[in-house]
């Protein structure tokens, strides 16, 4: 799989590891801003956490997992065997979040418009890591994936 990566055109490559350093800095930094400032990080939003220590604590525990989750995004822009494990971290995180936020909105009405601005963004960069990341898996196991016993097979030796 790694080899099919490493052959990637030039272009593709960069614009791959453009959308994971957009992707992971995107997520990390905001996962940081959370954990270090989260009074002024919701305020942008139009959400007083004020001296809730409670409400706190609830924000910054998924931003832990966030800035993990950034930070794997941003390990596939330097080492090539991560690409993969990169992107479907960036579709999980992304679509998660911003398909969460459609599903408030159903239910309980449309919130500040940063907050709507935030689900277009996160859906916008989950379906494109998907379609990268489908991308990439149908190229990197072709259809051989289909059966892999096959390789154990007898006979299999004159296939090979």
């Amino acid at each position: 799989m790694t080899k099919n990566i490493e052959n990637m055109t030039r272009l593709s490559s960069y614009l791959i590891k453009g959308l994971l350093l957009i992707s992971g800095l995107l997520a990390a930094g905001i996962a940081a801003t959370i954990i270090f400032a989260p009074d002024a990080f919701y305020a942008g939003y139009g959400i007083d956490t004020g001296s809730n220590v409670s409400l706190v604590n609830e924000l910054k525990a998924p931003a832990g997992m966030l800035l993990i989750a950034g930070l794997l995004m941003l390990i596939g822009v330097v080492r090539a065997e991560f690409i993969v494990a990169s992107l479907g971290t960036a579709s999980l995180i992304y679509l998660s979040y911003g398909l969460s936020r459609l599903l408030s909105m159903a239910i309980d009405g449309v919130p500040h418009n940063g907050l709507v601005s935030a689900a277009v963004l996160e859906i916008s960069i989950g379906v494109i890591s998907v379609l990268v990341y489908m991308r990439l898996r149908k190229s990197a196991f072709g259809p051989r994936i289909a059966c892999r016993d096959d390789w154990n097979a007898p006979g299999a030796e004159a296939t090979r």
